[in-house]
């Protein structure tokens, strides 16, 4: 997303981790259902970081969880790859 912003709006790009904001300040295009996904992602980096939160996630990311979400991400990525290329 950071790309689609260097390619649409601004070289300067925004030092933030959320990526739906990143999404909104690129004037990227998004569904409820897409919005929803990319806050959903955000949160692993914030889980991944603090240990409580750290704890529960390790135990909400059972392989099947992980294989969906990496499916999901793939996916989101291609969809992405495509508007930077428009």
């Amino acid at each position: 997303m950071k790309a689609y912003h260097v390619k649409n709006v601004d070289i300067s790009i925004p030092p933030i981790h959320d990526l739906t904001k990143i999404a909104e300040k690129a004037n990227l295009t998004l569904s409820e259902k897409e919005k929803d996904f990319l806050d959903e992602v955000t949160t692993f980096n914030i889980k991944a970081r603090y240990p409580d939160y750290k704890n529960r996630f390790y135990k909400k990311a059972t392989k099947e969880f992980t294989e969906i979400y990496i499916m999901k991400i793939k996916e989101f990525r291609q969809w992405l790859i495509k508007q930077i290329s428009n």
